[in-house]
């Protein structure tokens, strides 16, 4: 089988092509290095079964030549972080909404199968709890760009299942809740790698809001084991799907568990929204998902608990440091 995977170089898609390699598969990678990074893939260049071009998922040109070469499309490239989407909500709708738009098209044009990346932001501030694919979206105000993400996300599933409904093209969204892991990095806001590094630097863990927030991490190796199954489901397209773990903890929770895991002498240091992003901002209370739909097609269940997740990342996380 001969895999496109836009995003390739990036956290989740880099996993996504040591998968398919180690599958014996063919895999491409379209990538322009916005968000991710070739040290991600540099393990892999020389194996004559990977291929990467360096370019945007903008260029249809390109788009079009990687997905004519190709049974199946991964499209993960995206503009990734909330605070990425805080800082620049202009490049994230424009990155999100136009380069679902591309893939999209062009893999409708050659009748390739699609599997869209999206997102539990989609879910907003829903309260109810689990959040199952169906359930009615509840967004905040679009006076705080926060939620400039969760709808161009939004966009595109509406977009990939109108090629389904109006186009017969096999698309499957998978959403993703808080997937986490080695290569992973903070500097786009996610919780985790930044509170290992603080810990491990004894630095102050910095805790937006109450920290009663809840949260659910998904180990990146399972949440690759669940996309594959769904690209290889025959029912699994024009619909929805969870993907991640049920283990509910509150940041707060997670900031003792790194602190202890990593027996740091970092302190705890709760700061408002505001001060966080620089302006006022949103977030959501609890985010938990159904797995009810992911587990009835594919099977799929998490097998990384999050102290098991904790203890590879602290591990990978140590060992980036030290080799600074």
């Amino acid at each position: 089988m001969r895999v496109l995977i836009t995003g390739g170089a990036g956290f989740i898609g880099s996993h996504l092509c040591e998968a398919y390699i180690e599958r014996g598969d063919e895999v491409f990678v379209l990538d322009d290095l916005s968000t991710g990074s070739i040290h991600n893939i540099l393990h892999l260049k020389r194996h004559p079964r990977f291929h990467y071009t360096i370019d945007s998922v903008h260029n249809r040109a390109v788009v079009a030549e990687l997905v004519d070469r190709c049974d199946a499309v991964f499209h993960l490239a995206a503009a990734v972080g909330v605070q990425l989407s805080v800082d620049e909500p202009v490049r994230t709708i424009e990155t999100n909404v136009h380069g679902a738009e591309v893939v999209l098209r062009i893999a409708n044009n050659f009748g390739k199968k699609v599997l869209l990346a999206s997102s539990s932001d989609v879910y907003g501030k829903s309260a109810v709890i689990p959040l199952r694919e169906d359930d009615d979206t509840v967004l905040g105000s679009t006076k705080y760009s926060r939620w400039a993400y969760a709808c161009s996300k939004a966009i595109d599933e509406y977009l990939g299942l109108a090629y389904y409904q109006e186009h017969g093209l096999e698309v499957v969204v998978a959403r993703f809740f808080n997937t986490v892991g080695p290569r992973q990095t903070g500097q786009y806001g996610m919780v985790l790698p930044r509170f290992v590094e603080w810990a491990l630097k004894d630095e102050p863990l910095l805790i937006y809001g109450d920290g009663q927030q809840t949260r659910c991490f998904g180990y990146v190796g399972d949440v690759v084991e669940g996309v594959i199954a769904l690209m290889n489901c025959r029912e699994a397209p024009g619909r929805v799907y969870n993907i991640g773990s049920e283990e509910e903890v509150t940041i707060e929770q997670l900031a003792d568990m790194v602190i202890e895991m990593t027996s740091s002498k970092s302190k705890k240091k709760f700061i408002s929204y505001e001060q966080a992003f620089g302006k006022p901002s949103d977030d959501m209370r609890r985010r938990v998902p159904s797995l009810e739909r992911i587990r009835q097609t594919v099977g799929f269940e998490p097998k990384m608990n999050l102290a098991e997740i904790l203890t590879v990342v602290i591990q990978d996380i140590r060992g980036k440091i030290r080799a600074r």
